[in-house]
Parts: C-alpha cells; sequence; structure tokens
C-alpha cells in the first residue's frame, strides 16, 4: 500500500476535495444561496483542477527538486490543465448557454404555434452543462488553493 505514502498524489487530491467543498461558502457569501450540490460541479471558484495539478506541482518540486524530470512533467501538465480550464472548456460553456437558449426559444415557438400537450416531458429535459469552464480568477484562486495547501502541509 506505497500508495498511501504518496504525499504528492495525497496532496492533490486533498486540494481537489478542499476546493469543491469551499465552493459552497463561497457561493453562498456571493449570492446569499446555499447549493450544495456545487461539491459536486464543474467550474465555479475556485478551480478543483488548477488546485490539484499545483498540489502535485508544488510536491514535487519540494520532494524532488526544481530541476527535476518530475517537476518539469507536473509543471507542463499543471500549465495546460490551466490553459484548457480558461479556454476550451469555458469556451463549451458558453456555446451551452447559448444553445440552452435557443431550445428554451424554439419549445417557446411551438408552445405559441400547436399549444403542445406535453409540457410536463419537456420541463424533465436536461440542458446542456454551462458551466464546464473557469474564468481565468477562478484558475488563479485554484491554483493558489493548491500551492497553498503543498507549502502548509511541508512546513508542517
Amino acid at each position: 500500500m506505497d500508495i498511501l505514502h504518496n504525499t504528492p498524489l495525497i496532496l492533490a487530491l486533498f486540494a481537489v476535495v478542499f476546493a469543491q467543498v469551499v465552493k459552497i461558502p463561497i457561493h453562498f457569501i456571493a449570492d446569499r444561496k446555499l447549493v450544495l450540490g456545487l461539491a459536486f460541479s464543474t467550474g465555479g471558484m475556485p478551480s478543483s483542477h488548477s488546485a490539484a495539478v499545483t498540489a502535485l506541482t508544488t510536491s514535487v518540486g519540494i520532494e524532488h527538486g526544481l530541476d527535476s524530470p518530475y517537476f518539469a512533467i507536473a509543471c507542463v501538465l499543471s500549465i495546460i490543465v490551466m490553459y484548457d480550464a480558461t479556454g476550451i472548456r469555458r469556451h463549451a460553456g458558453q456555446h451551452a448557454t447559448i444553445l440552452n437558449q435557443l431550445v428554451k426559444d424554439f419549445h417557446r415557438f411551438v408552445d405559441e404555434a400547436k399549444q403542445w400537450q406535453e409540457k410536463e416531458e419537456r420541463e424533465k429535459q436536461r440542458e446542456l452543462k454551462e458551466l464546464l469552464g473557469h474564468q481565468p480568477i477562478e484558475v488563479f484562486f485554484g491554483a493558489l488553493t493548491g500551492i497553498i495547501i503543498a507549502v502548509i502541509y511541508y512546513s508542517i
């Protein structure tokens, strides 16, 4: 069970859980709404992806040195993940927003034209997930979260 002694892995996983859970009080402070489902959703403040990869990278840097190939691998992985979170995934979320609006507009048109009788069935349809990616500030604070978690652990 050597995996239980793999500190970089444990800290990366802890950073994911911490970042996901802390989204709930942050959202509550910002919007005065308690949304427990945020712990299991993508997107939001802070980025758990960024927290995980930076906790991993920081841990590897502390354990193996900043000149190690392991740190280089973790660092490049972190850059790719954070770039993806602010770029591709964020744009996919924006597209989902537009597609969801088109679907709503289409349904409204059909309702007005034919007085569609299957209202309950339409209400049960799931919308595309719009909160896929992160704003750059969310990635920044996710990265900061991961670094702080790793530094605190290794300081203790």
